[in-house]
């Protein structure tokens, strides 16, 4: 985790650093269609409640996302962002286990840039869809096991299961500079269940993705 940190903190400064050589006519992409990248480190937990409805007190779980969107104008400085990320869930339990869990994720971001400076100031929210494509637990041993997605817990297989497919909202908050790279801070919040349905009425297990992540981008 400090060599995240660390790194985020210097990629930070070089791009304060570059971004304070640039004129401010390189600022501006208004009325056009944009695409970029990004990437960064998460911070992710899964909340929620155990199969007794307590509440859970899981640590979060360190990972890495990535990923690839285009800005559509509104206008007036607004945006639909929709977009294609790579991004790593989880939680740390309190039993020592850590879950890493993989998704594939469909974001639709609204986007709203008003100018600041020699660059623009960034807002967002929107929902988003994830599809699970895999994941570890690792036991406070060392002992790992694959992740399996299944809708319905399989008392047949001896995995770790959580559902498919996770939804949820994304709040973004960022600045972009006068050279087209930009430092976001984005948070999720999970709406969906991950957790496979037991099959007994009394179950009130109920877990949910949360957390955030910082990430440098691009536009093109």
């Amino acid at each position: 985790m400090k060599r995240i940190v660390l790194t985020a903190s210097v990629m930070s400064i070089f791009i304060l650093g570059a971004s304070a050589q640039q004129p401010p006519s390189m600022t501006r992409n208004v009325g056009k269609t944009t695409f970029g990248i990004h990437a960064g480190a998460n911070m992710y937990n899964i909340t929620g409640k155990d199969g007794s409805g307590t509440d859970l007190s899981n640590d979060l779980n360190t990972g890495f996302a990535a990923g690839v969107n285009a800005e559509i104008p509104l206008g007036s400085g607004s945006y639909i962002q929709p977009g294609i990320d790579f991004r790593q869930k989880g939680a740390e339990w309190s039993n020592g286990t850590k879950t890493t869990l993989n998704y594939v994720e469909i974001p639709v971001n609204f986007i709203y840039k008003p100018i600041l400076g020699t660059g623009n100031f960034v807002l967002g929210v929107g929902p988003y869809l994830g599809f699970g494509i895999g994941g570890k637990a690792t036991s406070a041993n060392g002992t790992e096991q694959d992740i399996e997605f299944k809708d319905e817990f399989d008392i047949t297989l001896n995995a770790v299961q959580f559902r498919k497919t996770d939804a949820g909202a994304n709040f973004l908050v960022g600045y972009e500079f006068a050279n087209k790279l930009s430092l976001n801070l984005k948070a999720q919040l999970g709406l969906k269940e991950i957790n496979p349905d037991m099959g007994t009425a009394n179950d009130q297990t109920s877990y949910k993705n949360t957390g955030f992540g910082l990430a440098l981008g691009y536009r093109f």
